[in-house]
């Protein structure tokens, strides 16, 4: 394990960064115990001359926690549910998941 693999695993750790959640694979099954971070940045959408200023939810979620995630995965965060939209990516090192999410 590399120095970048230590500091992810003890941010996850942290209370103050990452919550417990649950990942349904596909929006099924009993769910999987992972960690996530959670970011909620507001979203600047240009259409014609009109900025449209939407807020979004972005999951953070570590590989060994969450080894192949989809569109339409299901994540709950204690008694809120999200939907995986779009491709999931991968940081550079190839360690940590970024999830665009939705509400059901």
């Amino acid at each position: 394990m590399n120095a970048f693999a230590t500091a992810m695993n003890h941010i996850f750790g942290n209370a103050d960064m990452a919550v417990d959640a649950l990942w349904f694979a596909g929006g099924l099954g009993p769910g999987v115990a992972i960690r996530v971070i959670r970011k909620s940045p507001d979203e600047i959408t240009q259409f014609g001359a009109a900025r449209i200023l939407s807020e979004t939810t972005v999951l953070d979620a570590r590989v060994a926690d969450l080894p192949a995630p989809a569109a339409g995965d299901l994540i709950r965060i204690g008694l809120e549910d999200f939907l995986v939209q779009g491709e999931p990516k991968l940081d550079r090192e190839r360690l940590i998941w970024t999830l665009n999410m939705r509400t059901p």
